[in-house]
């Protein structure tokens, strides 16, 4: 049997860590209660579970525990809040505001209210090419907030490129013109210090296999405090989560998510070092094996006017030109990456992110992206660098 290929696409997914497991593991067949059930011991345990676990999550992110709504992920948490907000009867116009780079998580659904009359505003964001390539604009982004906007909508890491925006600066513009603001922190959450109250934003959608969690378990912070934010739900149903998310709790999957949670706070700072270190080293690897690579977005070194990282620790996107990543992919089995590219047979427009940084439709479709994590090695780094100088080497013999 082959052996199984160096994982290094841990924005996708990741491995659930054995900690987790072992935490999640009493509540499938021993604790195995309905959290609604509290008239006997086995749904109070499974509440307690819950609760218990709303707390570490609460806590992580600087919030209140009645301020965490469990949900199926952080797509379901996106439409939450966009819809949630945009669908009240009450809302303060019909405008959202958004950025160009934001994951289809958010754009589809903005996609679908725009379909029903909203007017939707994408601004763009630093081209390719710069230090800070893939960053919003503050000023931009608060000329476009107007007394119709409803909601505004920015990704605090971008799952492609790496890029953390500025959302303190932006949550203050919202804050001023009276705009709730919405966060998509998916690949933020564990892998950098995330708290709602300094950010400013109203709500946040984060989930757990991103951060060596369980698939299928996520949450939306959603601000209590006054004036607080107001949505309606898109699961009706038993009422549970405060009547915002309808259905039986998932609760093996809450357990795991705060055990995942609880361990990414406390290896936070050495685990942020390490695979920024990591990164780093592949970058050089690649930048001495393979002629004519191409970093896409911000620069390594690049940090925000605080002197913090522009790019997340762990995130390394390059395009190598003249050869395609789809076919990069393929010849290099050994090797779990993405490709910039979001290909399919149905769909095989190039990468709307890297299309945003000012990147031709080729250029766009040469890039592969890197995700490092909990169980990345330097001894997979030189692996991955090695195998994709071969296999750059191999096509390009092809072409040529």
């Amino acid at each position: 049997m082959p052996a199984a290929p160096t994982y290094l696409d841990n924005h996708a997914t990741t491995r659930v860590d054995p900690r987790v497991l072992e935490a999640m593991s009493p509540y499938f067949c021993d604790e195995f209660g309905n959290a609604g059930s509290v008239v006997h011991r086995y749904g109070e345990r499974a509440r307690g579970a819950v609760d218990a676990a709303r707390e570490v999550i609460a806590a992580a992110i600087g919030a209140e525990p009645s301020e965490i709504v469990f949900t199926s992920g952080a797509t379901e948490s996106n439409n939450l809040a966009i819809r949630g907000v945009a669908e009240r009867s009450r809302r303060r116009g019909d405008h959202v505001l958004s950025v160009s780079t934001e994951h289809r998580a958010v754009l589809d659904p903005l996609a679908r209210l725009s379909r029903r009359d909203y007017s939707i505003t994408l601004v763009g964001v630093a081209p390719h090419g710069r230090t800070d390539a893939g960053l919003v604009d503050a000023a931009e982004f608060a000329a476009a907030l107007t007394d119709q906007t409803a909601l505004a909508s920015v990704m605090l890491a971008n799952n492609e490129i790496g890029v953390i925006q500025p959302l303190a600066e932006l949550a203050a513009a919202c804050r001023a013109a009276g705009v709730p603001l919405h966060c998509d922190a998916t690949q933020a959450v564990g892998k950098l210090p995330v708290d709602v109250r300094t950010l400013g934003v109203d709500l946040m959608s984060f989930t757990a296999h991103k951060i060596y969690g369980p698939k299928g378990v996520g949450a939306l912070y959603v601000r209590r405090s006054r004036p607080a934010v107001r949505l309606e739900p898109l699961i009706a149903g038993g009422g549970q989560e405060g009547g915002l998310r309808s259905g039986t709790l998932n609760v093996p999957g809450i357990v795991g998510f705060a055990r995942a949670v609880e361990l990414c706070q406390a290896e936070l700072a050495d685990e942020m070092s390490r695979l920024a270190a990591l990164r780093n080293q592949l970058w050089r690897l690649l930048v001495e094996t393979v002629p004519g690579v191409e970093l896409c977005g911000p620069a390594l070194d690049a940090v925000d006017a605080s002197g913090r990282p522009l790019r997340l620790p762990g995130n390394l996107d390059v395009a190598f030109g003249d050869v395609d990543g789809e076919a990069l992919m393929l010849a290099m089995p050994e090797l779990a990456v993405s490709s910039g590219a979001a290909c399919s047979s149905t769909d095989p427009a190039p990468s709307h992110v890297l299309l945003a940084l000012g990147l031709s439709e080729d250029r766009a479709r040469s890039t592969l992206r890197f995700g490092l994590g909990r169980f990345t090695t330097a001894e997979q780094i030189e692996t991955a660098a090695r195998t994709v100088a071969a296999a750059v080497q191999k096509l390009r013999s092809f072409a040529g």
